[in-house]
Parts: C-alpha cells; structure tokens; sequence
C-alpha cells in the first residue's frame, strides 16, 4: 500500500544486531494503521481499546495476547487508559537453537491464530519475564543480547503454556473471576449472557463482580460484550455474503432492526453502509 507507514528496526532497538527488545505502552494512544520490520508480542494489561488486525477488529482488554507477524498490518484506535507491552523481536537475529515457529504462532507461515487470552496466573508469570527482558535488553556488555534471547526463550515458553483460545471457558478452570467472565463473554457473542446466573454458579458477588470488572477494563460488563458483538458482526459483514439478518442473529441480536440501531450508534453507520464501504475500502 503506498504511503503506509512502516516502523523500523533501527529506530526501536537500542544495538544494531540486537534480536529482543521491550517497548512499553503506559498508556497506548491512539496509533495508525502501520506494517514493521520485526514482529511483536503485544500483551494488554488493562483498559481497553479497538485493535484493528488485518482488517478485522478486535476489542481488546486485561489478558489480550497477540502474534504480529512484520507483514501484518495493525492500529489501535478507540483507546480508554489501554496500557499494554510490546515485545518486539527480530527472527533473523535470534541464535538460540530453538524451532520458534513450533511455539509462536504465525512465524515463517507457520498456522496463524494471532489473537490469545492470558488469565491471571500466566499473566503474573509473563510479567516477571518480561520485567527481567527489559532491563537486560537495554544493558551494553557481550552477553546482554544473549541474556536477553535466552529470557525471550523463557517468555515464548511461558506464554505457550498459559495461553488458551479467546472462548475456551474450560481452560479458566483455575483462573480468576475476572478471567473466567471475560471468557464467558467471548463465548457468548451468539447467545444470551445473564451475569446472574453466571454468579450463581461462581458463588460471588455480582455486584462486587461488576465494579472488579469496571475498574480493570474501564468498561461495563454489557459494553464489553456489545462491542464483542459489533467487532464479530464487522467482520461478517466484509468477509462474508450473508443477510444482515442472519449476521444479526449471529452476533446475539434477535430483531435486525435493533441491530442496525446498535451498530449505528457504535459505529456511525448503518450496517449495510459499512459492508460498502469496506469492500470498496479493500
């Protein structure tokens, strides 16, 4: 795409030659769409905002994890106190003897689902990593670079045994609340969600549940799982020839008419307006 913007090498990692580094985001703002020069990890700590992958819209919040390959085009818009750690790292410079395509998704077209969830637990465990990778990656001495590949090793290893599918409720078995809810949601853009019943089946507090819920997110519970559905209902409507009614029903919304309201207030165009738009867009 001409004009598109490109992030490069030189002007995020600190050494030439240098194959991991960590490039913090306290908080993320609002970024344009860009490709890189290297990949990255994207782990988000807390708040949310609209993640806009190759096209295809993500809500992102607390324990979103991404594979972004260098070609990959990606912004963020939408943000509200999104607060998140980019772990940016070069292939061709990595010499640990490692197959890293076996344990990152996506690298040297390997299969590629970019998009994870971390809970809790696995987060707690990323953070010591990657705390330690950040400050042996910004150290000038002969073993920094290999210090800081050897802990990216750790990372890699680390996220692959934590990390679940983005709707796999019965991964969070040993999770948080939180973790369990927000995964309850995602599975759940096609159907109705009542939190009292999910409450009665925790045994907490939904009240307590809610304000967790606010204050790590910054959104209510019904926003995070609305915007799920219009982020869901965009990207059926671009990549696929189905009635909008029928994209309705399938992102949880009963009466198309109510739909098109919702995606109108969210979005600032009607459904159909949107599908033309991305297509002649694409």
């Amino acid at each position: 795409m001409a004009g598109q913007l490109i992030l490069r090498k030189a002007d995020f990692f600190p050494r030439a030659g240098q194959a991991v580094a960590v490039a913090d985001r306290y908080p993320q703002n609002v970024f344009a769409e860009h490709t890189h020069e290297f990949c990255e990890l994207v782990m988000v700590w807390r708040g949310n905002g609209l993640h806009v992958l190759n096209d295809r819209p993500y809500r992102i919040t607390r324990g979103d994890l991404f594979y972004i390959r260098a070609e990959d085009c990606h912004s963020y818009a939408s943000v509200n106190d999104l607060v998140l750690q980019n772990i940016i790292y070069c292939p061709d410079r990595l010499t640990l003897n490692l197959d890293w395509a076996t344990h990152i998704p996506g690298l040297n077209g390997a299969p590629s689902n970019p998009h994870w969830r971390i809970g809790s637990s696995g987060m707690a465990q990323a953070r010591q990593v990657i705390t330690q990778l950040e400050h042996e990656s910004a150290k000038d001495d002969p073993l920094a670079n290999l210090m800081a590949e050897t802990l990216f090793a750790q990372l890699v290893m680390t996220l692959k045994r934590h990390r679940f599918a983005t709707d796999n409720l019965a991964a969070t078995h040993s999770e948080t609340l939180l973790d369990k809810l927000i995964t309850a949601l995602s599975g759940s853009l096609n159907r109705s969600f009542v939190l009292e019943r999910f409450c009665e089946q925790e045994q907490c507090s939904e009240r307590a549940l809610r304000q967790q819920f606010r204050t790590q997110t910054g959104m209510t519970i019904n926003h995070y799982l609305r915007q799920l559905r219009i982020c869901h209902a965009q990207f059926l409507l671009q990549h696929s020839e189905q009635m909008i009614s029928e994209i309705a029903m399938q992102c949880g919304f009963e009466d198309s008419n109510y739909f098109s309201v919702v995606f109108s207030r969210e979005v600032g165009m009607t459904p159909g307006q949107w599908r033309h738009r991305s297509r002649v867009a694409a």
